[in-house]
């Protein structure tokens, strides 16, 4: 494949040619070829070329093709070509979220952040949102969303994208088999679309389960029996207790037991911490409702002792990408210190943010570097472990990941679409613009625009 950005533009011309530069036809790699399929996301057309003379590279397309093709946009692009004399534009590339076209924001609290997926990379390529009731099958084309120049939204008719990068916010409307169905649509003409769903807890632990990256997950157990937390509790002396399909801390027991004072349970209710204190392992199961079943979809994790500042336990959210030669990095790291009796690490209940450096500096000191290139290469492992058992494509992890007083690292949770609440830190704002543009470099990479040399 040849790979190379030229400049598009827009003509008042009847016939239904294509004009390329001499520089772009030898760039291209079409050199002798007489005629060329332009394709744009699913719309193509077979067009004779005709060479301009003009320096620079410059694409020439008659407005009627412009619409027929739905190309969005004059300008800055990238074009590859292939053996088989097709030439594509683009890419097009579809964030599929939820939208509200009726609103000044119409991705509500996630404005801000798909604002700066559409803004990466627009200056060559074609990005719009859209949701699932933007796709008109029939005619291969979405009603996509797109920032206007100074500020606002405009609405515009899109060819089917290249790649799809999921979004989709709510995790009941993903479970549903209508989205299920919608999804493998794009699959099934060859249109990947990656992060396909949310993980539930449970599922990250059985994509694990057999592959090297499983020792750094912690002991867990799904729909814990009475039975199962007192032996885990007397193996651990703590435990957590997760809805598997839980989010932001919420609904999540910390369970402590102390063989001379009894058992210990944390948990927040109505904005504060709790804790609550039995004499007797009875009491704390009636509390639970194990016997009425309220653990069902619940996960009994094993606790682990973290290192600490101010007595406070510290864990760390990894956000990992793709880049543009299909490979896992770290691209950014937020440390997050736990609020006093607070039941985890989370801001919104009480938690700090931090940078690991200034953390693990404080903590391990001259060996602080060494620790935190430890932590990394564990969580491209965890990555490529998820990977390799999971049945559609990933572009993007967030791993919650501690590291004990023992300096053993442990995975405590993996999200297929992870928050960026640690983007707030002043000082990880580089690590914000890197997941962007890893994520839109890994665009590129699925869609198959890529030089010959990448291929």
């Amino acid at each position: 494949m040849s790979l190379t950005t030229c400049m598009l533009h827009a003509v008042k011309r009847t016939d239904r040619s294509v004009y390329l530069t001499s520089e772009l036809v030898k760039a291209l790699r079409l050199t002798g070829t007489k005629s060329i399929t332009v394709k744009v996301g699913s719309k193509s057309a077979t067009l004779p070329i005709r060479l301009i003379k003009k320096p620079g590279l410059h694409m020439y397309v008659p407005i009627s093709l412009m619409t027929t093709l739905r190309i969005p946009r004059i300008g800055n692009v990238l074009a590859v070509s292939n053996a088989s004399k097709e030439l594509r534009i683009g890419p097009i590339i579809g964030i599929l979220t939820n939208v509200n076209t009726n609103s000044p924001a119409p991705f509500g609290s996630k404005t801000g952040f798909i604002r700066q997926v559409l803004q990466t990379g627009s200056n060559k390529s074609f990005l719009f949102a859209f949701s699932p009731n933007q796709v008109n099958w029939i005619q291969e084309t979405v009603t996509g969303v797109i920032p206007k120049d100074g500020g606002g939204w405009i609405r515009k008719t899109f060819p089917l994208p290249d790649v799809v990068y999921n979004r989709l916010s709510s995790r009941k409307e993903e479970k549903s088999a209508g989205i299920q169905g919608f999804k493998e649509r794009f699959v099934r003409r060859g249109i990947p679309l990656f992060n396909w769903s949310f993980f539930d807890k449970w599922d990250v632990y059985k994509m694990l389960d057999g592959d090297d990256a499983f020792r750094f997950v912690p002991e867990s157990r799904i729909n814990p029996s009475a039975e199962q937390i007192k032996e885990m509790l007397d193996k651990h002396k703590f435990i957590y207790l997760k809805p598997t399909a839980g989010s932001l801390g919420i609904g999540i027991f910390r369970v402590t037991y102390n063989p001379k004072k009894g058992y210990f349970v944390r948990y927040r209710k109505g904005g504060k911490n709790v804790l609550i204190r039995y004499g007797k392992f009875e009491g704390l199961m009636q509390m639970l409702g194990t016997g009425r079943g309220r653990l069902t979809n619940y996960v009994a994790q094993q606790g682990i002792r973290l290192i600490e500042i101010d007595s406070c336990p510290i864990d760390f959210r990894f956000h990992l990408t793709k880049n543009g030669s299909n490979k896992w990095v770290v691209a950014a790291i937020g440390a997050k210190k736990s609020g006093k009796g607070s039941v985890t690490t989370h801001i919104r209940n009480g938690g700090q943010l931090m940078t690991p450096e200034q953390v693990l500096r404080q903590i391990y000191g001259s060996r602080s570097g060494e620790v935190l290139t430890n932590a990394k290469e564990t969580a491209i492992k965890l990555a490529e472990g998820i990977e390799n058992n999971y049945s559609h494509l990933l572009g993007e992890l967030g791993f919650d990941i501690g590291i004990d007083q023992s300096e053993k690292i442990w995975m405590f949770e993996a999200n297929a679409k992870p928050g960026r609440s640690i983007f707030k830190h002043p000082s990880l704002k580089e690590g914000d613009t890197a997941t962007l543009t890893n994520i839109y470099d890994h665009c590129l990479y699925l869609s198959r625009f890529r030089s010959r040399r990448e291929s």
